[in-house]
């Protein structure tokens, strides 16, 4: 197997009733599957982030970027713009053109089977009830253990890394606390509460 580095964040902050505001998008037309102001930041904020430098190794350079297709739901769920509009600007800074949408939601076992024939780095900004139940079981780790068993709907200021090496079938995960933001925590996942 090929080197290969995977990524993955939830996508930034959404309305939350009063509290965080509307849904807004990136021509400032209010829409509640958007990200809200405080979302714009940390989108911004990833962007800024990824490949800079500015976290050491541990936040490389894309090389791909997925993101949930916009106009995709299930049939417990509708579409949303968070995942893609998290991921949009970094998808430009890094030299793509915009996110990979070819998956949506629903379609999580088919964007880990193309994943794990990658090599490189690849970033994955997906919802993070699906990321858990979806994606994370479907990727071969050798220390399953550490993988978080519920991610809190507070909570957007984690990121997930997954390293294979050359010629290795598993990846080693290793969970990431940027502190991007005023609140943002460095406290794991499992130390969460569970909803």
């Amino acid at each position: 197997m090929n080197a290969l580095t995977i990524l993955i964040i939830r996508h930034a902050e959404k309305p939350d009733g009063d509290i965080t505001g509307p849904g807004l998008t990136h021509k400032g037309q209010e829409d509640p599957k958007a990200l809200v102001i405080s979302g714009w930041e940390r989108a911004g904020a990833w962007t800024a982030l990824f490949g800079s430098g500015l976290g050491g190794t541990d936040y490389p350079t894309p090389h791909a970027i997925y993101a949930a297709d916009p106009d995709s739901g299930t049939r417990d769920s509708e579409p949303s713009r968070r995942p893609y509009e998290t991921v949009q600007s970094l998808a430009a800074r890094v030299g793509l053109s915009k996110p990979d949408i070819t998956f949506g939601k629903g379609h999580e076992a088919a964007l880990v089977a193309a994943l794990l024939n990658l090599s490189g780095v690849v970033l994955v900004s997906w919802e993070h009830k699906a990321i858990v139940s979806d994606i994370l079981p479907r990727l071969p780790v050798s220390n399953k253990q550490d993988l978080p068993a519920h991610w809190s709907s507070k909570r957007f200021d984690v990121g997930l890394r997954f390293d294979r090496e050359p010629g290795e079938t598993e990846f080693k995960f290793k969970e990431l606390f940027p502190c991007l933001m005023p609140g943002d925590s460095n406290s794991p996942l499992s130390s969460d509460p569970g909803e």
